[in-house]
């Protein structure tokens, strides 16, 4: 049988996003037992509950808040990583968001890069889940953020993320990395090589998949 690995769909559940499959070869992080290779960015509940990734990290551009929060992790069938500020979001509304986060279920709180490390370390003291450290340049002090108690590094430099996680595996061999793989199985590869251990996907919308689904319908009704 070798390698070969079943796969069972309902009749209804066979339409859904799945992310590439280079994204296997990762080593993958385990927190708590569960082993995570694959995490999608997404906030869309219709996305997170029809995905086959082993994770989802739910971070969007506006001020936390618990009822997005509670919405994301009970429509979600793994586990979720919460953004919970640091950027323009700050001080102690990101340690309640954290922990709020955690009582909710997160497997994880995400903090974003202008985090002060003292908020991370006060962070750290409220909650027993792993915190999420974004990065998004090689001149971050990793050593201070691991200090402060980041659990994770959460590598997102655009074009750069390879070289930025390469720097950090350099000088920390052992840290936990997850990072954005880029659009292309190239990309995703060229981070996996860098060092990364668990890669972020970001699907495409939901818009994205209506507009293709309903040309296929059009197309097969004879209109063009």
């Amino acid at each position: 049988m070798g390698n070969y690995v079943p796969e069972i769909y309902g009749n209804l559940r066979k339409h859904m996003v799945r992310v590439p499959e280079i994204i296997s070869q990762v080593s993958g992080i385990r927190i708590f037992g569960r082993l995570i290779k694959s995490i999608v960015f997404s906030t869309d509940v219709a996305i997170i509950k029809n995905c086959n990734a082993n994770a989802v990290i739910a971070v969007y551009p506006f001020t936390p808040q618990p009822v997005i929060t509670h919405a994301i992790i009970s429509a979600s069938d793994v586990p979720v990583f919460c953004g919970v500020g640091g950027g323009t979001t700050t001080g102690q509304r990101v340690i309640n968001l954290a922990m709020d986060a955690e009582f909710q279920g997160a497997i994880g709180v995400v903090v974003n890069a202008p985090t002060p490390n003292d908020i991370i370390s006060q962070v750290s003291e409220k909650i027993d889940i792993p915190i999420v450290v974004t990065v998004v340049s090689d001149k971050t002090d990793i050593r201070a953020r691991l200090e402060a108690g980041a659990s994770i590094i959460n590598v997102s430099g655009a074009s750069r993320t390879p070289e930025i996680v390469a720097a950090i595996r350099k000088d920390f061999p052992d840290v936990p990395i997850i990072a954005t793989g880029g659009p292309t199985e190239e990309s995703i590869l060229r981070t996996i090589e860098a060092g990364a251990n668990a890669i972020t996907y970001t699907p495409p919308t939901s818009a994205e998949i209506f507009k293709s689904l309903m040309s296929k319908y059009r197309n097969s009704d004879g209109i063009i």
